[in-house]
């Protein structure tokens, strides 16, 4: 029999439901044991809606010795003292990208964790779903030979249309880089393994924005960060990667995602998503063909990282959503801003291990 490891949730905002929907229904090794927001009604409706059992401040849910995993759901401004304090309660974590708003603290949460033989771990978890996972296959088994380059783009015009409180996407730790980068990013990192430089250009093109979403219609918010990144990745595998991450751009054509490979061409989907299309083209073919995804996990999975961290208390192997692989993703992203702002290449100081692919044949709610 599967053992349930009980979590606790810590923010129950917008992102929230998809969780408590997988970590209580969908996979067997957790059990989202208790609740806790700074709006506790919040939190109350959150749990009575999934049957949670318990509704806590953070500071109850740290303290109880049931909880084994704290899940962080809280704003990128709350992730490093949240993921903190879980660590020094003892309790493993897992948290909302990005790891932390800083380098500097993202280093010391995985340090900790480390010192403290505790897992810490991060999404985007989506690397783990069957499109980005199929296309991993596919580059591990040779499909386009030995990767050479990629290019990764998501284009947008902002969040400030739909989103009921877009204001943090134009702050310190929002911006295309901070809230898209970290998807496309892991997924680059799954496919192509760690980085080790960066040559990044930045620019804000619109100094305000003007909120056209119903709750806040009208009202102009100040931009504080670059709103269109745009550079080059070399990886330690030799592969290098062209990349833009824009809200300055109202449409597009480009591609998301592509691995360009010496015997063909990789089309992988959007990394903000679990499933496909995944679409191949070998050397000597005359059109792309769409592969049939290998594995499980190509519907909306959030959450599954925490199930393989759950896993992972157990056997003792390192979780694919590890703090190594998000820090170092974190790094990438401030490496951008910091090459554009000094005009020079940014040399990586972190790495980590490519993630390790999920089994084939799982079942549904299984991760072994």
């Amino acid at each position: 029999m599967v053992r349930k490891v009980k979590v606790g949730i810590v923010g129950c905002g917008n992102i929230s439901g998809i969780y408590f929907e997988n970590l209580t229904g969908t996979f067997v090794n957790t059990e989202v044991y208790a609740c806790a927001d700074l709006d506790l009604e919040r939190a109350g409706k959150a749990a009575e809606k999934y049957g949670v059992p318990h509704v806590w401040t953070t500071e109850e849910l740290l303290a109880s010795e049931e909880i084994e995993i704290v899940v962080n759901l809280t704003t990128p401004n709350f992730h490093f003292d949240v993921c903190k304090q879980a660590l020094l309660a003892g309790k493993h974590v897992y948290v909302e990208k990005p790891l932390s708003l800083t380098l500097e603290n993202g280093t010391e949460l995985v340090k900790l964790a480390k010192d403290k033989n505790l897992f810490i771990g991060c999404a985007p978890d989506t690397f783990l779903g069957g499109g980005l996972q199929t296309c991993a296959k596919l580059i591990a088994d040779g499909y386009i030979g030995e990767p050479i380059a990629a290019t990764a783009f998501m284009l947008c015009h902002g969040h400030e249309s739909w989103h009921p409180d877009p204001e943090f996407y134009y702050q310190a730790g929002g911006g295309p880089m901070f809230d898209m980068g970290p998807y496309y990013l892991t997924a680059l990192v799954s496919l192509l393994g760690p980085a080790k430089t960066v040559c990044g250009i930045t620019k804000t093109s619109f100094p305000t924005r003007t909120i056209t979403s119903e709750k806040k219609f009208g009202k102009v918010v100040d931009v504080e960060v670059p709103t269109h990144v745009a550079g080059i990745i070399e990886f330690a595998s030799g592969a290098v990667a062209t990349m833009i991450t824009s809200f300055d751009v109202w449409h597009s054509t480009l591609p998301r995602i592509e691995i360009y490979g010496s015997l063909g061409t990789l089309i992988v989907p959007d990394p903000n998503t679990f499933g496909g299309p995944v679409l191949l083209r070998p050397a000597h073919s005359t059109e792309f063909q769409e592969v049939p995804l290998i594995y499980n996990y190509a519907g909306n999975s959030r959450g599954i990282g925490v199930a393989d961290m759950a896993r992972c208390i157990g056997t003792g192997d390192t979780p694919r959503a590890n703090g190594e692989l998000a820090n170092h993703v974190l790094e990438i992203m401030h490496a951008f801003h910091t090459s554009s702002d000094t005009k020079r290449y940014a040399e990586l100081v972190t790495s980590c291990e490519q993630p390790k692919l999920l089994p084939l044949g799982l079942v549904k709610g299984y991760l072994e």
